[in-house]
């Protein structure tokens, strides 16, 4: 008869506390492992069961597979507790569960657990069913060892056992064992050298007959790809650009400071491709068929400082190109004998249209990015519950496998040290409820903090305002003289001043903070930005009436639109200098500075917020310049290149870790919507002004003797329908739709 049978495990006594640190009791891996085997040993009874004559003897060997069990004894070493007496049960158990402390005791019985898997999957799909088999060849339970001997001899017999087991198995079925198998790597790797007759993934199969012409042109093949794939990734790999220095930065400096760099990457990425737009359909295309004026301006050597001089007749400006179709030849009255012989004209192409529609389809790409990359960044940055659970995430999830140089296993280790850092520092910033009175005196502070900030903007805003007024009034004197001599110097005046504001303004902000004494970093960073970024739009602002006021329009300016890019360059060209001037004084002789006075390596830390200003000041500037520069891109694109270079030289020689690390991770976002609503929507309205509302130049640019810019596309319009009366529909959606403000208002609505 059949006899219930029942399995004890665990300890007797459950109250005393386990501890990770028992050598020589069983592990509690162990006990899970008994646990499974018990199962297995449960089935065979079950098998057992269903025999009708069952000897005595059958039940004492079951008896006696079951005993091993028994004698399992729980962890016993209560003197070892008092090491962390703070630590609960669980988490002293879920510690000594963990693979760094049972990777060494256990693996014997990992060997001999997936062993007897093996040996159970080849029995069931060899052997016949039960009911068919005589008694004396079913299996005995006591076949099945519970074996917890972890010593080398028995260790090395289990192995052999185990690789025995896995060739007799399928190759699917061995694949998936041995990817279960809680081993390392190079333990997993050695099984299946051993059980498989052969090392690595693709090699020549094991056998004695030679391969045949196709299969080794096929494995010639297989081969080939194999080594092209991982060549392309290779190359792609080496295509992102300053992939290892950004790395480098991040591992030193934390994501608060990699966060400017990867905003200077993305700026560099958005520069190229206007470039690349205006290059094809509009620069390369002026150069193919240049006007028949030479440009008579001699080259003095000022002209890439001050943009003006032999710079003002070539590409680079709005009033070098044409206002005709380029290639034909009937446009200019000069080649009349031409244009008699050339009877049709191919593929025509039209200069002032291709220039106006390549711009404004260049801001449209650039505004789809720029919302993408939006958008997905606060995907990113703002998902629900993505800040649970962070610092488990970096301490058990943040290790890369790849990586096996041991200059980047360093680099990574300290890069994975410094966000630990910046996540314990992220909790310990949590302000403390403070009481009224402290409540009232921070309100004062930060009161009069933004009152002062806000009253040196007005002041700013209105030494700019009167000295571009006096700058413009002296250089309208000087045409009206005619005089030549001093005009380049006293052209850099307003960008000299600008970009000097700009500069010192933010130290000033920067002991309003000292003052303030923010609590986090992060809040600290976001009313730095705030007060820098209110400060350079305004005088953008003031600037942009300035140019498109009546004064420079109807002035005796001979091309006002080439005058307003010469004016857009200097200002790049300048906050170019004094970016290097002060990353030389701010920085490097700061530094100086700090070590010889306190006789110690303390360094200047790295202000993120005023050199994230920078960047998007340079580009909102090449914005608003694009339209009468249309290789100002270019410039923006040498421009960041060669910042990323001093900046990284300068941050890994002159400055130190943030004081209080913190993690930037939503100072991404934060820039990518800075430069999307106040600096490309302001440059956006900016150049849609020029385009319906400002009078083009009448002596220059491809927009000549035309009331409006916005004229050329109607004229265009008017043509194509007069040309071909079947596009009708298309006209009709250029009055109803363009032309309709409240059509495009609704666009704007929805975009963003």
């Amino acid at each position: 008869m059949a006899h219930t049978l029942t399995f004890t495990f665990g300890p007797e006594n459950v109250s005393q506390t386990p501890s990770p640190y028992d050598e020589g009791a069983v592990h509690d891996s162990f006990h899970q492992l008994i646990q499974e085997q018990s199962w297995l040993a449960e089935q065979e009874l079950v098998e057992m069961q269903e025999m009708t004559n069952v000897t005595s003897r059958g039940r004492e060997n079951l008896a006696y597979t079951a005993s091993p069990a028994r004698k399992t004894e729980a962890w016993e070493a209560p003197e070892q507790t008092e090491e962390h007496p703070g630590f609960s049960s669980a988490t002293l158990r879920i510690l000594a569960s963990m693979p760094s402390r049972t990777i060494g005791r256990s693996r014997g019985a990992i060997l001999s657990q997936y062993y007897n898997r093996t040996a159970r999957l080849r029995r069931r799909s060899t052997r016949p069913p039960l009911q068919e088999v005589s008694h004396s060849a079913r299996p005995s339970l006591r076949q099945l060892g519970i074996d917890l001997d972890s010593s080398h001899e028995e260790e090395d017999t289990k192995r052999s056992l185990l690789v025995k087991e896995l060739q007799s198995l399928p190759a699917s079925q061995r694949v998936n064992m041995l990817q279960a198998m809680p081993l390392s790597l190079t333990e997993k790797r050695s099984l299946r050298q051993d059980s498989s007759g052969h090392s690595g993934t693709l090699r020549k199969p094991k056998t004695t007959a030679p391969l045949s012409h196709c299969s080794r042109l096929k494995y010639y093949v297989i081969i080939g790809f194999r080594n092209l794939w991982y060549g392309w990734l290779s190359f792609l790999s080496t295509l992102q650009p300053w992939h290892y220095s950004l790395k480098q930065i991040s591992g030193r400096f934390g994501s608060s400071i990699l966060s400017y760099f990867l905003f200077l990457k993305t700026l560099v990425m958005f520069n190229l491709l206007f470039f690349l737009i205006l290059l094809v359909f509009v620069v390369a295309m002026q150069a193919a068929y240049p006007p028949a004026t030479p440009n008579n301006e001699p080259f003095t050597g000022l002209e890439p400082l001050t943009g003006a001089g032999y710079f003002g007749h070539t590409l680079m400006y709005y009033g070098y190109y044409s206002n005709s179709t380029l290639n034909d030849p009937c446009a200019s009255g000069s080649n009349i004998t031409r244009c008699q012989q050339s009877q049709d004209v191919h593929l025509p192409y039209n200069m002032p249209l291709a220039y106006l529609f390549v711009v404004g389809v260049s801001f449209i790409v650039t505004c789809i990015l720029l919302v993408y990359s939006m958008s997905h960044s606060f995907g990113e940055s703002y998902r629900v519950g993505s800040a649970s659970g962070d610092l488990a995430v970096k301490v058990f999830c943040a290790w890369d496998y790849k990586v096996i140089q041991a200059r980047s296993v360093g680099l990574q280790s300290e890069n994975i040290y410094t966000q630990l850092k910046e996540c314990l520092a992220e909790r310990q910033s949590r302000s403390h409820p403070l009481n009224l009175c402290d409540r009232l005196q921070r309100l004062v502070v930060l009161l009069l903090a933004w009152m002062i900030s806000l009253g040196t903007v007005l002041g700013c805003v209105i030494a700019v305002y009167y000295f571009s007024e006096y700058i413009h009034q002296v250089h309208h004197d000087r045409l009206t003289r005619s005089v030549q001599t001093g005009n380049e110097a006293l052209l850099l005046a307003l960008p000299l001043l600008v970009s000097l504001i700009n500069l010192l303004m933010p130290y000033m902000y920067n002991l309003l903070a000292a003052w303030e004494k923010q609590e986090s970093p992060v809040l600290e960073v976001y009313v730095a930005i705030c007060r820098n970024l209110i400060l350079k739009m305004v005088i953008l602002g003031l600037l942009c009436y300035h140019w498109l006021s009546r004064k420079v329009t109807s002035s005796k300016i001979k091309c006002w639109e080439t005058f307003v890019g010469q004016e857009l360059y200097r200002l790049v060209m300048m906050d170019f200098i004094f970016t290097l001037l002060d990353t030389f004084f701010g920085e490097l002789i700061w530094r100086i500075i700090l070590e010889g006075k306190k006789q110690s390596k303390q360094r200047p830390e790295f202000d993120i917020a005023r050199n994230v200003l920078e960047l998007i000041y340079g580009q909102t500037l090449t914005w608003l310049g694009v339209f009468f520069a249309p290789l100002l891109p270019a410039v923006q694109i040498l421009k960041l290149v060669l910042l990323f270079y001093i900046k990284k030289a300068s941050l890994m020689r002159n400055c130190q870790s943030p004081s209080k690390p913190w993690r930037a991770s939503h100072m991404s976002t934060i820039f990518i919507t800075l430069l999307c609503f106040p600096s490309f929507l302001g440059a956006s309205i900016f150049l849609s002004y020029t385009i319906w509302s400002v009078r083009p130049s009448e002596k220059c640019g491809p927009f000549r003797s035309l009331a409006t810019i916005y004229d050329s596309g109607k004229m265009w319009v008017t043509q194509l329908e007069k040309s071909n009366p079947n596009l009708t529909w298309f006209t009709w959606i250029h009055q109803h739709m363009i032309q309709n403000t409240f059509f495009l208002f609704v666009i704007s609505g929805i975009l963003l």
